[in-house]
């Protein structure tokens, strides 16, 4: 089951990118996020959120409203464990932006429990770079969300989204 191991970014910023607030912002009009579970001081996107220090893997994540993740993308199997069982415990949709790479473990991981895996089209994410704030051109995959909805049994559909309609609607 291994994960993403690709990167040639260097490894004190790898696990650290941002995501674009218009890409955020057009999820969060449908999902409306009360926490993102994976941030920083810096990269947050909601008004609460876990940093490292506050180890989300460990936590119990507050039941106020749907979940946002941008996991660390050199070990994602433990967030798509978390995400899946806190889904259910907490009784909110969980989101999870992670490259579009079925070719590793944690997305046959991932489709186990997940109800929809929403593969993001026609261009690639430029991601924030979080020492900076400046967008990075070149990411070397495409990107996917992971949406865990509580109350249904899992459907594990495959739908499709144009990255600049989400970034439309995000402006």
């Amino acid at each position: 089951m291994s994960d993403f191991g690709g990167s040639h970014t260097p490894d004190n910023l790898k696990d650290l990118w941002m995501t674009p607030s218009d890409i955020f912002t057009a999820l969060d009009i449908e999902f409306g996020f009360y926490l993102d579970a994976a941030a920083s001081h810096k990269s947050a996107l909601c008004a609460h959120y876990l940093t490292e220090q506050d180890d989300a893997l460990s936590t119990e994540w507050p039941a106020n409203g749907a979940v946002w993740i941008n996991p660390p993308y050199s070990d994602i199997t433990p967030w798509v464990l978390k995400a899946s069982g806190q889904c259910r415990e907490i009784l909110q949709p969980v989101v999870m932006l992670v490259p579009a790479d079925s070719a590793v473990g944690w997305f046959s991981q991932a489709l186990q429990s997940v109800d929809e895996v929403r593969f993001i089209t026609d261009g690639r994410i430029s991601f924030l770079r979080s020492d900076t704030g400046k967008p990075i051109n070149g990411n070397n995959k495409g990107s996917l969300l992971f949406i865990w909805r509580p109350f249904i049994k899992p459907r594990c559909m495959f739908t499709t989204v144009k990255r600049d309609e989400l970034k439309a609607i995000g402006q």
